[in-house]
């Protein structure tokens, strides 16, 4: 059967490395402007990926992400043979980012979108009190920790991971609700909660404890509040190599040692 190949766009993160890679492979495939292309290729780590997403939100464009960072847990690896081919056989997966709402200590109101994690996180030496509802219901009066977190599947194995949260599937219909160094209570290690959930954080002792929200890379200074939900308005699609699919990297994160 006839395959279809896309058009490809590369763009690529400063890096000396993905910048001589993206002169290699436009010199071989071809160059699209972004906002035309099919495809957009991606050359760098995960934090360029996490850009390129948030870029192209609801774009109605794929990305195909190629290793020219560190990690590259959300890339494909590196190989500049039969792209076209790879690209066209890979494996979609729809990205369903965050949305947070944060109220600042001076009244301001912040939205932001997080594809890995909204995050809490104390901003002095005071540990940060916080209080958890989910869907108006209160499920932790007090949380005294250094921050707390609510992650993606897509984020699950990334900051959440290193918190010891746990690894999710990126079709499983969960987010991860995750504390950083709690103190009390000592022995909570987080929940899993619906995607549909509405998760607020308010911060107790603001003036005492200052916290600081972070949503993937949008920080806000001195909140009072954050209210997190999936957002059903804003997708992007990530593309994977079908050898190497998400959920097997997912499976074989969790059997490292």
């Amino acid at each position: 059967m006839h395959m279809t190949l896309p058009t490809l766009a590369f763009i690529a993160s400063e890096t000396e490395q993905a910048q001589e890679a993206a002169q290699r492979l436009s010199a071989l495939y071809g160059q699209e402007r972004p906002e035309d292309a099919e495809v957009i290729v991606a050359l760098g780590g995960d934090g360029f990926m996490l850009q390129t997403l948030h870029a192209n939100m609801n774009a109605g464009c794929k990305i195909y992400g190629m290793n020219q960072g560190t990690v590259g847990f959300l890339m494909n690896e590196y190989r500049e043979n039969d792209l076209r081919e790879r690209v066209a056989a890979a494996i979609a997966e729809t990205i369903r980012p965050l949305r947070m709402q944060a109220i600042t200590a001076d009244g301001a109101e912040i939205d932001a979108l997080a594809i890995n994690e909204v995050s809490l996180l104390r901003q002095s030496y005071q540990a940060a009190k916080i209080r958890i509802t989910i869907d108006d219901h209160v499920r932790l009066d007090e949380l005294i920790c250094d921050g707390v977190m609510v992650a993606t599947p897509a984020g699950s194995t990334a900051y959440n991971l290193s918190a010891q949260g746990p690894i999710l599937p990126l079709d499983a219909p969960l987010l991860a609700l995750t504390p950083v160094s709690a103190f009390r209570p000592r022995r909570w290690r987080g929940a899993l909660i619906p995607n549909r959930s509405t998760v607020r954080f308010d911060v107790l002792e603001a003036d005492k404890r200052p916290v600081n929200a972070v949503a993937d890379h949008t920080e806000v200074k001195s909140v009072i509040s954050v209210t997190i939900r999936e957002t059903s308005d804003a997708t992007a699609t990530i593309l994977f190599d079908a050898s190497h699919s998400w959920d097997e990297r997912i499976l074989a994160e969790q059997f490292r040692y």
